[in-house]
């Protein structure tokens, strides 16, 4: 879209949201449900899409993305009534004769910016929630999963007027100008090189944002750990996607006196889930292209590789690859990995890993595997993160009760359930003073006892 047409589109959008078009709870319903229906109705389509830009097989199209849209889409349906009720609050005396409440309003117009390595579930989740708080949206899909974008084009023209909720497919010039218009709210995910652009241009204009970004998600292993079943769960959750996923385990820290069981077991996950000739693999995805193949093939030190390393530049396919011995001076603990490369690196005293992921930004998710509960809670209290997971991976963003977010240098805000609700309300504290009595404590002349009773009230 040319600059002119998406300044009219957000203009479209401001004229509809203050004509109160957003405000009626059963037309959001209504809206929600054509949505969910039209999702349902497109389920092979969606993964067909997924399939051709990240080589997705159809299970896990369903379990990773589209599953867990309708999940969230229920999730508001069931609850919408009730969040936009207002909240009564207790009123100090020193008010009386009062009532206090909160108004639950929209911000408005809403720019939805999503990645492509979960195209689908990262543009619909916010966007409905979104609709669910009565805004208006503008979405802007990642540019390097155009067959996605062009499904979620079809479904959303299929439910909403462009006025309500539109999206703007395109590359850096769209960001760049929808980047350039007054939102009344920003919700961006992605890098955290483009998220401080993004929150730089919202800060221009004092737009709210919500920034989900990434980083190096540390997984831990201790010696209590149940470690078959550790290095199940980790294989799965890092090589899901091809470890194209902002919560994947990025790098494991594993306790040196079960080191080398953890790594036996690791190398027979691999091949019982992937099979021994993994790019052969219908159900093992591909990089979503060349540029991030060769960025993840640069990180793979063949000296240091003790299973996969394996590649196909036809296919875009990089096998499980493992890397033993790893430095904290290598290339590959230098950036988010983003890929399917899992560095072990092997640890004596818990004050080693607390100290490294400490002297680094907040990642957005950490796990520990262990049994010793004093070593868990230790874990979980003293290392800053945004969520995630004991004796297992991934999981902790799948369910709509849990906000999910990062802390620090991975993200700012949060959203699912509830919480993405919130994220697009904005919350009027109002006090109803009622006029049958008007207490003369706050007006002057000021007098002792209004003094003394006003140090009472106010202690």
């Amino acid at each position: 879209m040319t600059r002119k047409e998406i300044s009219a589109l957000v203009e479209e959008q401001k004229r509809f949201f203050a004509e109160g078009n957003t405000l009626d709870v059963k037309t959001r319903i209504d809206y929600l449900k054509k949505l969910k229906e039209q999702i349902k109705n497109h389920e092979s389509d969606i993964a067909d899409c997924l399939q051709e830009d990240l080589g997705k097989s159809a299970q896990e199209s369903y379990m990773c993305e589209i599953g867990l849209t309708l999940s969230e889409l229920s999730y508001q349906l069931s609850h919408i009534r009730r969040f936009t009720k207002r909240r009564r609050k207790k009123t100090p005396l020193t008010n009386f004769a009062s009532v206090s409440f909160q108004v639950p309003s929209p911000y408005g117009v809403v720019l939805v910016m999503s990645p492509w390595n979960y195209p689908f579930l990262l543009s619909m989740e916010p966007l409905l929630e979104a609709v669910a708080a009565g805004n208006t949206v503008v979405l802007k899909p990642g540019a390097y999963a155009p067959a996605t974008a062009r499904i979620m084009k079809a479904i959303l023209c299929a439910v909403f007027p462009q006025e309500y909720v539109t999206i703007v497919e395109g590359g850096h010039e769209e960001n760049e100008t929808l980047l350039e218009q007054k939102f009344d709210y920003v919700f961006f995910t992605g890098s955290k090189a483009v998220g401080k652009i993004v929150y730089e241009k919202a800060a221009r204009t004092l737009t709210p944002v919500t920034l989900e970004l990434g980083g190096k998600s540390p997984c831990i292993v201790d010696e209590t750990a149940n470690i078959p079943l550790a290095a199940k769960r980790i294989v799965w959750g890092k090589f899901l996607n091809l470890g194209q996923t902002c919560v994947a385990p990025d790098t494991v820290f594993c306790q040196n006196s079960v080191k080398e069981t953890f790594l036996l077991e690791v190398k027979k996950q691999i091949e019982k889930q992937f099979g021994e000739a993994p790019l052969e693999n219908p159900d093992y995805g591909k990089i979503i292209n060349r540029k991030h193949f060769d960025r993840i093939c640069k990180l793979i030190d063949p000296k240091k590789t003790i299973h996969g390393g394996k590649t196909d530049e036809k296919t875009l396919k990089i096998e499980p690859t493992v890397l033993k011995d790893v430095s904290l001076s290598d290339p590959v603990m230098q950036e988010e990995i983003f890929g399917p490369v899992l560095p072990v690196i092997g640890y004596d005293e818990w004050e080693e890993v607390a100290s490294y992921v400490s002297s680094h930004d907040s990642p957005l998710a950490l796990y520990y595997f262990s049994s010793d509960k004093k070593s868990i809670d230790r874990a979980l209290t003293t290392i800053g993160f945004g969520g995630g997971c004991v004796n297992d991976v991934v999981i902790h963003l799948a369910t709509s009760e849990m906000p999910f977010g990062g802390f620090g240098g991975s993200g700012l805000g949060s959203y699912h359930g509830k919480q993405g609700f919130d994220t697009f309300t904005h919350y009027k504290s109002i006090t109803d003073k009622k006029t049958f009595i008007d207490l003369p404590l706050r007006y002057q002349p000021f007098r002792k006892l209004w003094n003394k009773a006003i140090h009472f009230f106010l202690k």
